[in-house]
């Protein structure tokens, strides 16, 4: 989704023209869900924080960020999906093709488990991972549509053949006048984004472990941790990141299992949970052809 044209033939557009060129489009939408989320979860942490998370505004703010959140995965889905549904009509063979295609697109899977977190019991953790990939899809229209739709970039201008007075070609010169925001946003993501995505799986795996804990003590309901598990069994089958922080969890426990001070116990414990969870990852094997679920979030 491209950022409709901040400049005419004559020059740019008047701002109020451009901003509002801006904001009906699709993308614009998709923008601000973000932000709502952004500032719902700053809302929600506040309460947290406090221990205050009963209150009206605390509960208004959790559901309001997974509603943005339903929000902007949704409009994701809708783009992709629209033209080939439409085009499909009655086929059945193929609306299953898409059907299927959608089960392993992770922006379909983090639409569904938004909607599930929208109508469960609060958990402050589950608002931390759809936070983070929120931090950078905004960051990047900020970079990529609102800032050149407010501040566009000059105009290249008229010189002759053979160059400006001062020797510079226009490509030389554009190059001396960079937006500074601009860089300075598209720096912090180049260099933050993978270990972004490498605590948003740590988070995913914290959130399994939290819901289990929960169900232990009653806390939350069964069927939300094993909706949860298919969940993550498929992140781990498509995120280079989930598997290495799976792999970094196993090695600190197995160090901590391997001290002589460790009860035998926990050991013949921890060797169980590992061949079961070896066990049902045999059973579950998926076969997507996802890169990863970092690396689509933005369409």
């Amino acid at each position: 989704m491209a950022p409709p044209p901040t400049t005419q033939a004559s020059g740019p557009a008047p701002l109020p023209q451009r901003v509002l060129a801006l904001a009906q489009t699709l993308q614009f939408g998709w923008f601000i869900g973000h932000l709502v989320l952004l500032l719902s979860t700053l809302r929600y942490t506040i309460s947290f924080i406090k221990f205050n998370t009963s209150t009206t505004a605390a509960v208004v703010s959790y559901r309001l960020g997974f509603l943005s959140c339903a929000l902007t995965y949704g409009i994701v889905v809708f783009k992709a999906y629209r033209a080939r549904i439409k085009q499909a009509g009655t086929n059945r063979l193929a609306l299953q093709q898409h059907a299927i295609a959608m089960t392993g697109d992770e922006n379909v899977q983090y639409l569904f488990m938004a909607l599930i977190w929208l109508f469960t019991s609060p958990i402050y953790l589950a608002l931390l991972p759809f936070t983070i990939y929120s931090t950078f899809h905004f960051l990047t229209y900020l970079r990529t549509a609102l800032i050149p739709t407010i501040i566009p970039p000059p105009s290249t201008p008229n010189y002759p053949a053979g160059g400006s007075s001062t020797g510079s070609t226009p490509q030389q010169k554009a190059k001396t006048t960079p937006n500074v925001i601009s860089d300075t946003i598209s720096k912090f993501v180049k260099s933050h984004y993978d270990t972004s995505m490498a605590i948003v799986a740590n988070l995913e795996i914290a959130l399994f472990v939290r819901l289990l804990l929960g169900c232990l003590v009653f806390y939350n309901s069964w069927i939300l941790l094993i909706v949860y598990t298919v969940f993550l069994r498929v992140r781990v089958a498509q995120s280079p990141f989930v598997r290495q922080a799976l792999t970094t969890a196993e090695g600190l426990v197995d160090g901590y299992v391997a001290d002589p001070r460790a009860p035998p116990a926990a050991r013949n414990v921890w060797a169980s949970v590992k061949d079961g969870v070896r066990r049902f990852g045999d059973l579950t094997e998926f076969d997507f052809q996802g890169k990863g679920g970092a690396q689509r979030k933005t369409q």
